[in-house]
């Protein structure tokens, strides 16, 4: 009660310090109205304040591990003022994370205005000493001793302050940078003892006082000893201050060790310097710093730099790793070695290999069973990103208990804890990971491979062994033959030559991977060990069996030999195809001029609106090949030009265009393939794309030529050929790619002979899994790049983001966003998962793009869908509507119409029992004649 009356009192005396003075000179009632005002407002940011505290309180209920939500919760109620509320905010937070150096210090201070009692100063110790182990921080500890010099006056509160700088010099007192401030407040504190201990002027100090004034020259004089012996910034101050104090000239000694340490300073200096320029998080050059100091051997020295790395490096599990093996290879003392495992999985929970080596480090200090084993049930809490860091972590955990097991023994406690945890891990990998991942992580069953290992060799349990290994069959191994040798080894080793035997014949039956290596095991058994039954039915099987899998083998090929011949083929009559269209297209624009008659007027608006037809590129099996029929285009409906405009842009376009008709095309050099790219996905509408790609394409280097490709009408067709000097300008333009050209993204590839090369694909991204890289979905289409950058940078250094778009650079609202390190990529999944961007919900995920299905292969036998020419779709391409051109007047009686396709008539198969032919190919002309008959 005295506790809090004490707390109430603090407060309303805060409050009190916070309220405004007010002015003399204003008059009452503005003064009064003001006050009013004020204290409406006050009161609606205070109901804000609160609604948006239990907004937050809620949140955590369903998330505790929000680390964001903690900082805002924490920030609100230290303004509000809720102390009581702000305490076990902050105890909740300490529990699940380290407190960064900021918010332990404002913890800090907050509890130390409140401590008035002797009780309430032994909370603050009590807090210190949680503060101190999170992390090396020299500003906690100068705080530290500091605050423990206001208890002096209290039972042992020399010894308290003397106890602290001690730890804060061990622990800090090494920092090039900081560690002189802690030294500088060591021996302020140890000269303040020395001026109350000098006697009054002009008396006569007592033997005791003389004692005791020595002692403390001492202790002063020792504190600028060691320190001069520490490589610190400014120490030549420190050494100028030695020399005014001392009345004594300095040691030999103590000068040798200072310059011993101005030597070590100066090697230091330029890793001090690359700290201090650098931007955070400073890895690089703390691991340089790291390697420096390892070389030289020093382990405080090496503690300290890896601590001050991780202060400003937390979230990086590599750093840690690497911390704690070094650790417990070379320091081996368990408190420290078990602090930092400990601190390690609390920045860094989502790493399975930290869990294992914690783990592994309590086993190495001999911590109890009950502490191990509620560490185990964290780590299973802590949300791996992977189904395989579960069965990683159970397989350690296995590894443990197996080794507690006294084997000599029939039965004990120990054994059985061992079978059940057997038997929970194999529940928890079926149930639980495959719930979550949609699989469970050890397909090969390795936790009950080991478990039957177990019960065959050190427990001499076969038949459990081989329940276990029968069950592990069952989950699709059978058909490997390494599974089937594991086992007939276990049975070599602690089973009989009959269960041998029939493991093997089982694995001849079943193996479809390596039946031939199976089958010399059996053949190899029986001839050492089989009668000559046994060597008869071991060969009549193992005959049997390999004369089917020859079979199979023999079918295969000749169904792949198929599938060779048909691709062929379909690629002959693709190309016999392209041929036929060109003639036939080069003859039907040889007739046109004879044979149209229609008005000027119909003429020039078919002929714009053939002319608005855009280029396009057919997917399917021939993807990349432009067909030309497809960028060809007819002037009119009846072949008769329209009557001469003025030399409008548009016309003067189409002059440009007309000129280009007579350019000689140019055959492709397939021996300059190195030095050249292919550019597409450019601008139908680009002016001069010989100039425009070239100003663009001459920074990577001398470009020998450019070659855009037109159609016949002379119009761009979107690609072009840009061809270097050197095969160096050809690798450094791909960089390129992707590079927005008048609102469309430029693709830039190596030129490769798709003929030649079918299977070619460029594709400059992992389609792999990346744990540094985020796929972000859901973004609104206005999302830039920039605004996205700003979201993902709270959480971690953003390395690169890629807003996907599609070919004509509009954005499909997905992004891919690269962190400098698997951790902060982690931390940016928990984080933003379920973010609302500009009212849209997005979804994040570690970038693991699934594997892309290919299409099935047709059955040899079966019709090529590609058999069917492209032309079936008209000379206009596929049509947007699918409906007939043909008037029903022109349709000929007796024969139906089935559904018009593309534009094209065809028969109906129920009225004709010929076999279908293609359609003829109707051009303008043929049309406009069967209407001036009729």
């Amino acid at each position: 009660m005295a506790a809090a009356g004490a707390e109430a009192a603090a407060v309303a005396a805060e409050e009190e310090k916070r309220l405004p003075e007010g002015d003399p000179e204003s008059g009452g009632d503005s003064e009064d109205e003001g006050d009013s005002d004020s204290s409406g407002d006050g009161e609606d940011e205070e109901k804000e304040n609160e609604a948006e505290i239990q907004r937050l309180e809620e949140q955590l209920s369903i998330n505790a591990f929000d680390y964001n939500c903690h900082l805002d919760l924490i920030k609100l109620l230290r303004q509000e003022g809720e102390l009581v509320k702000l305490r076990r905010a902050r105890q909740k937070m300490s529990e699940l994370f380290p407190l960064t150096e900021e918010i332990w210090l404002d913890w800090l201070k907050d509890e130390i205005k409140m401590a008035a009692e002797s009780s309430e100063r032994e909370k603050v110790y009590e807090l210190f000493e949680r503060a101190v182990k999170d992390y090396i921080c020299p500003e906690i500890w100068l705080e530290y001793a500091q605050y423990s010099i206001g208890g002096i006056g209290q039972e042992g509160g020399m010894e308290k302050v003397r106890s602290v700088f001690e730890r804060a010099l061990t622990a800090v007192g090494l920092h090039v940078t900081k560690g002189a401030a802690l030294w500088e407040a060591y021996r302020e504190f140890e000269n303040a003892i020395l001026e109350t201990a000098q006697p009054a002027p002009g008396s006569v100090p007592s033997p005791e006082q003389q004692q005791m004034l020595c002692s403390q020259l001492e202790r002063i004089h020792t504190l600028f000893r060691r320190q001069l012996g520490i490589p610190l910034l400014d120490m030549e101050a420190s050494y100028a201050e030695y020399e005014e104090w001392s009345e004594d000239p300095i040691p030999e000694t103590v000068i040798k060790s200072y310059k011993k340490a101005l030597q070590q300073l100066e090697k230091c200096k330029p890793y001090e310097e690359a700290l201090l320029g650098a931007e955070t998080p400073k890895l690089a050059e703390y691991q340089a710093y790291i390697d420096f100091e390892m070389k030289a051997g020093d382990p405080a020295r090496i503690q300290l730099i890896y601590e001050r790395a991780l202060a400003e490096n937390c979230l990086v599990p590599d750093l840690w790793a690497r911390y704690n093996q070094y650790l417990d290879r070379q320091l081996r003392v368990k408190e420290l070695v078990l602090s930092a495992h400990d601190r390690a999985v609390r920045n860094c929970p989502w790493t399975v290999g930290l869990w294992i080596r914690y783990l592994l480090a309590m086993e190495r200090h001999r911590v109890d069973h009950s502490t191990i084993s509620e560490m185990f049930e964290k780590a299973l809490n802590a949300g791996f990103i992977q189904a395989t860091d579960y069965v990683e972590i159970w397989q350690a955990y296995l590894d443990y208990l197996r080794r507690r097991v006294d084997f000599t023994q029939d039965s004990s406690k120990e054994l059985e804890e061992l079978r059940s945890a057997f038997a929970r891990a194999v529940e928890y990998l079926k149930q639980e990971v495959e719930e979550r991942f949609s699989e469970s992580g050890d397909p090969s069953c390795t936790i009950m491979q080991n478990w039957a290992r177990v019960e065959a060799r050190l427990c001499n349990n076969m038949q459990k062994a081989r329940e276990l290994w029968d069950n592990i069959m069952t989950k699709g191994n059978a058909k490997y033959a390494n599974m089937w040798l594991e086992y007939y080894n276990l049975e070599r080793a602690h089973g009989d030559t009959q269960h041998c035997r029939k493991a093997l014949h089982r694995a001849v039956q079943c193996t479809s991977d390596y039946p031939e290596h199976v089958c010399e095991v059996l053949l190899t058994l029986e001839r050492i060990e089989g009668t000559l039954e046994d060597w008869d039915a071991a060969v009549q099987k193992t005959e049997n069996r390999l004369a089917r899998v020859n079979e199979q083998r023999a079918k295969a090929a000749e169904k792949e030999a198929a599938l060779a011949k048909q691709e062929e083929e379909k690629a002959e009559q693709r190309k016999q195809a392209r041929a036929e269209k060109k003639a036939s297209k080069k003859a039907k624009k040889a007739r046109t001029g004879d044979k149209r008659k229609a008005d000027d007027a119909d003429e020039g608006e078919w002929g714009q609106e053939e002319a608005e037809q855009p280029s396009k590129r057919h997917k399917g099996e021939g993807d990349g090949v432009l067909l030309e029929e497809d960028m060809e285009v007819e002037t009119g409906l009846f072949g008769r030009s329209g009557p001469e405009k003025p030399d409008c842009p548009a016309n003067q376009k189409e002059k440009a265009s007309t000129s280009r008709k007579d350019i000689p095309k140019v055959l492709h050099d397939s021996s300059k393939d190195k030095v050249t790219v292919f550019v597409s996905n450019l601008s139908y509408n680009m002016s001069d794309p010989e100039v425009k790609l070239k100003e663009l394409f001459e920074s990577c280097g001398e470009v020998a030529g450019i070659r855009p490709v037109f159609s016949n009408k002379g119009t761009f067709r979107g690609y072009c050929y840009v061809e270097f000097q050197e095969e160096e300008s050809a690798l450094q333009a791909l960089g390129l790619d992707r590079k927005v050209v008048e609102g469309r993204p430029m693709f830039v590839s190596p030129c490769v002979d798709k003929n030649k090369n079918p299977d070619f694909k460029v594709f400059r991204y992992s389609t792999t899994l990346e744990k540094h890289k985020l796929f972000i979905s859901g973004l609104p289409f206005s999302c830039t790049k920039e605004e996205l950058e700003d979201v993902c940078k709270a959480h971690g250094n953003v390395k690169d983001i890629r807003l996907v778009t599609n070919r004509a650079g509009k954005p499909k609202g997905l992004a891919y966003v690269e962190y400098e390190n698997e951790a902060q990529a982690s931390q940016a999944v928990l984080k933003m998962d379920g973010l609302t961007v500009k009212e849209h919900v997005i979804k994040v995920a570690i970038s693991n793009p699934p594997l892309r299905k290919l299409p099935d292969r047709p059955e040899a036998g079966r019709a090529s869908p590609f058999a069917v020419p492209r032309q079936v779709y008209g000379a206009r391409g596929k049509g947007r509507t699918q409906l007939s051109m043909m008037p029903r007047a022109l349709q000929r009686q007796g024969h139906p119409v089935a559904k018009a396709e593309n534009g094209m008539v065809q028969n109906s198969p129920a009225t004709s029992s010929e076999p279908l032919e293609e359609p003829k190919k109707m051009s303008n002309a043929d049309f406009a004649k069967m209407l001036l008959k009729k």
